[in-house]
């Protein structure tokens, strides 16, 4: 909180007075800065805006701060340069300028919404007006961004430091506002090329500094962004869009000599971040076929900034770097939490990262060990590997024995087995995939709906149908007839090439015929009839629970009326012995007798 030069004031001043107070000090300020007089007002004024209680009364402060600093900035007083003192007012203007950007940074999480979105504008229009007074004072001919400011906004939205209207109530380590996370990705982050690549940038480099464990909500916070991008530009003229407009100049031409190096690397300090070094993760071909003509050629490690913002290959290069420092953090500790946070970064990981990897085969490693953790985050860890396989070129050859283990019986009874039977149909539905492979997973899945609940075996006979359809050597298991008291099936081979599958018989669907529920026993007919029918989409069986499928019959139009008994005899439990045939006219329950006793 800036040092106050006004005297403590005896009691509390009224809304009317602050009010006053604030267009008073904004006016002097604008006559001081026209007038080259003197600015002490403004310390002031961000007293005002730091001790106002009220929501409305502090947005009145906070604007009027932010129009004086403009005007500042404008005017080039924070321009290198002057006398000695000269220098000493610069330097306080900058003392106040890091107060109110620190205020600013702590009404990202305030308690009223206005002041979380006004203050976040706020702090970007302020980035834009210091690059563009960097870009006029900076001696080199190249355009500035000014990474200071960008600094303070990256670390409140994933620090996230208390409101100073709080009062000490929320603690340091809160988790970011969903309205303030919503109006940057869209407003910023999936807009601008440069917000986004700084972003990355300058996320990477908090990861390093601050530890998860002090900061329990960083993980969830940075995913919480990273996971809604969904604008990454996939060719070099997609790279149009520039929130400081001086960055939109196209930069000039790389010079690939080696002597021209030490230039580059002294434009790209501008910054001052010299350990952040993310060129290092880069290693792209820089022969490749769809390298375009307009683009800025050259390695990532030899550009400068305003060659990268230009450069496909140094987006890409930021993108990977951020989640080859993120994606450890996750396994880092085993908790239910980073288990959800893993979970999610699966989500996205085949769709919206992959693809915009440097070179997506670094994330092996990562996706392999998530493997092992089983249940949905090995299922999402195996659509992943599948998609490096298929796409890159990645050889694994224990894959299908990986996904083989994840038919279990508690497969059937998860709330997630409807993605489980939409991932393995994908996986299995290479038609040069072998008979044995293929069996075994008809086989485990015919063995496991033995104790399935209905709605499963309704998903699991399409899929068994479909497997069977396009691959014609598999109806043998439909007629082999073995030995009632042996099976040769090895249900405890974990290799699916060796469980003897292809030699049994899928004995377990057919006693389904006879299962209480009509659905199934519809449903499994289909393997004794004549295989001309198309194969079922599977989208069609995987919504089915057990209120669907009693919807369904209850729904159902009866077309013959069961046989029912007309009357109701009165006698329904009649008596032996005739003695007693008066008690039970009388009301005597025989039933209820049996219960009795002495």
């Amino acid at each position: 909180m800036p040092v106050r030069s006004l005297p403590p004031p005896t009691k509390r001043r009224k809304t009317a007075v602050e009010s006053t107070s604030v267009k008073s000090l904004e006016t002097q300020l604008t006559s001081a800065v026209t007038e080259n007089g003197s600015l002490n007002p403004l310390a002031d004024l961000l007293t005002l805006a730091y001790g106002s209680s009220d929501a409305r009364e502090m947005s009145k402060a906070v604007y009027s701060v932010y129009r004086v600093f403009v005007l500042i900035i404008t005017r080039g007083m924070l321009v290198h340069g002057g006398d000695a003192t000269a220098k000493l007012v610069r330097k306080w203007i900058w003392e106040k300028l890091d107060s109110y950007v620190e205020l600013l940074v702590g009404l990202l999480q305030d308690e009223e919404p206005a002041l979380r979105k006004s203050s976040l504008e706020i702090l970007f229009s302020l980035l834009k007006h210091l690059s563009t007074s960097l870009t006029k004072s900076s001696s080199t001919a190249q355009p500035q961004f000014h990474f200071a400011h960008f600094k303070h906004i990256v670390h409140g939205l994933l620090l996230c430091p208390p409101s100073p209207r709080s009062n000490g109530s929320s603690k340091h380590n809160s988790k970011m506002m969903p309205d303030v996370r919503e109006h940057f990705v869209e407003s910023w982050f999936s807009v601008y090329d440069d917000i986004r690549w700084c972003f990355l940038r300058e996320a990477t480099t908090v990861l390093s500094k601050y530890l998860s464990v002090e900061n329990p909500h960083l993980l969830d916070d940075l995913l919480s962004i990273m996971e809604k991008l969904s604008t990454f530009p996939t060719d070099s003229s997609e790279l149009n869009s520039w929130w400081v407009e001086e960055l939109g100049v196209k930069p000039l031409k790389h010079k690939s000599a080696k002597g021209n190096a030490e230039e580059d690397d002294a434009a790209e300090s501008v910054d001052g971040n010299d350990e952040d070094d993310w060129r290092k993760f880069f290693d792209e071909d820089s022969n490749a076929k769809d390298e375009k003509k307009n683009s800025v050629k050259g390695r990532a490690y030899t550009l400068t900034f305003h060659q990268s913002l230009f450069s496909l290959q140094a987006h890409r290069a930021v993108f990977t770097r951020t989640w080859l420092n993120f994606l450890p953090h996750l396994s880092s500790i085993s908790t239910s939490s980073n288990r959800a946070l893993t979970t999610r970064a699966l989500n996205i990981m085949h769709r919206g990262v992959l693809p915009h990897l440097t070179r997506p085969v670094l994330v092996m490693d990562w996706i392999s060990a998530c493997v092992d953790l089983g249940e949905t985050v090995g299922l999402l860890a195996l659509n992943a590997l599948f998609t490096l396989m298929r796409d890159y070129n990645l050889d694994y050859p224990s894959f299908f024995t990986r996904l083989y283990a994840f038919l279990h019986r508690d497969v059937l009874h998860l709330k997630h087995r409807a993605r489980f039977f939409r991932l393995t149909e994908l996986f299995l539905s290479s038609s040069h995939l072998p008979a044995t492979l293929l069996a075994s997973f008809v086989k485990r899945l015919s063995r496991l709906s033995l104790n399935a609940p209905p709605a499963a075996i309704i998903m699991i006979v399409p899929f068994t149908y479909n497997i069977l359809k396009q691959h014609p050597a598999l109806m043998v298991m439909i007629h082999n007839n073995p030995s009632t008291n042996t099976d040769p099936f090895i249900a405890d081979e974990p290799n699916p090439n060796s469980t003897n599958a292809l030699d049994s018989s899928l004995w377990e669907l057919h006693s389904h015929i006879h299962h209480y529920d009509p659905a199934v026993s519809t449903i499994v007919r289909i393997f004794s009839e004549a295989f001309t029918k198309p194969g079922y989409s599977m989208e069609d069986f995987l919504d089915h629970t057990y209120g669907t499928l009693i919807e369904t019959e209850v729904r159902r139009k009866i077309k013959r009326e069961p046989a029912l008994a007309m009357e109701l005899r009165k006698d329904i439990f009649p008596m032996a012995d005739a003695a007693n045939l008066g008690d039970c006219l009388a009301g005597r329950d025989a039933v209820s007798e049996l219960w009795v006793f002495e």
